[in-house]
């Protein structure tokens, strides 16, 4: 069964429920009742409505925030990794040296200007980028050190190949959208309800209710925008950035 068909059927049982007791209750009430000595409780349930989907909409922009705060570390990582790739090859000899240079320079460079649109349109890492941090793995993996010195420096660069690796991994986990479908269902829902509950107050067309009703409106809208800019990480205004690969590698960088 099917996450949204539970979902429906949850919220039909729930209404029915809700409704058949709500006319239960009405059937035994005698005819001297007298509704104006009852309390109004649509006040009461607009304000925990507001209250329920003003939570809602906060733990949705913490979320969507901490993962685009994560996408930015696992760039970090990944760059300051293969940075120390680069400068502790330094021990080795000038030719071994200089192709993990160039090969952590390409691989760097691709994934500023070729990984990152993909990332960006399709929300995933490619094929090309892998092959190159490989090339750089082999670089790293497959030289035998001639000395005591070059051995000691040899598993720590290993070691940093396999950061880079594993950041580069948890960088295409957090390239796609992060909220559920249903999540977006109900955010969704959840403002049009809000929303439409003004007019149960019975809003008049004065100028200052008028004024608060568009203000709210618009505020549940830039929220909800704010959301969907944040839940890509790499692919929207407000996105994860490559400045670390642009801080470290100037010249990779720039093509």
């Amino acid at each position: 069964m099917s996450e949204w068909l539970v979902l429906a059927l949850a919220m039909v049982a729930v209404t029915a429920v809700v409704l058949t007791i709500a006319l239960l209750n009405n059937r035994r009430v005698g005819e001297d009742d007298d509704p104006s000595q009852t309390p109004d409780v649509i006040e009461y349930m607009t304000m925990m409505i507001g209250v329920v989907y003003a939570i809602v909409l906060g733990l949705a922009i913490a979320g969507v925030w901490e993962g685009r705060s994560s996408a930015q570390e696992y760039v970090r990582q990944e760059a300051q990794a293969l940075h120390e790739v680069s400068a502790r090859s330094s021990v080795y000899p000038a030719d071994v040296r200089a192709r993990i240079h160039a090969d952590v320079n390409a691989y760097v460079s691709h994934v500023v200007h070729q990984e990152w649109r993909t990332m960006a349109e399709h929300g995933s890492l490619d094929d090309e980028g892998a092959r190159l941090l490989a090339r750089v793995r082999a670089d790293v993996t497959d030289y035998r050190p001639k000395d005591d010195y070059e051995a000691e420096a040899y598993q720590p660069l290993v070691d940093q190949v396999a950061a880079a690796d594993n950041a580069r991994s948890a960088r295409g986990q957090s390239a796609g959208a992060t909220m559920p479908g249903v999540v977006w269902f109900g955010l969704i829902i959840g403002a049009l309800v809000t929303v439409g509950l003004i007019f149960a107050l019975q809003i008049r067309r004065s100028f200052r209710e008028l004024l608060l009703a568009g203000l709210f409106s618009v505020l549940i809208a830039f929220l909800l925008f704010l959301i969907w800019d944040f839940d890509t990480p790499f692919g929207r205004g407000i996105s994860a950035t490559a400045a670390p690969f642009l801080d470290l590698f100037p010249d990779a960088a720039g093509g």
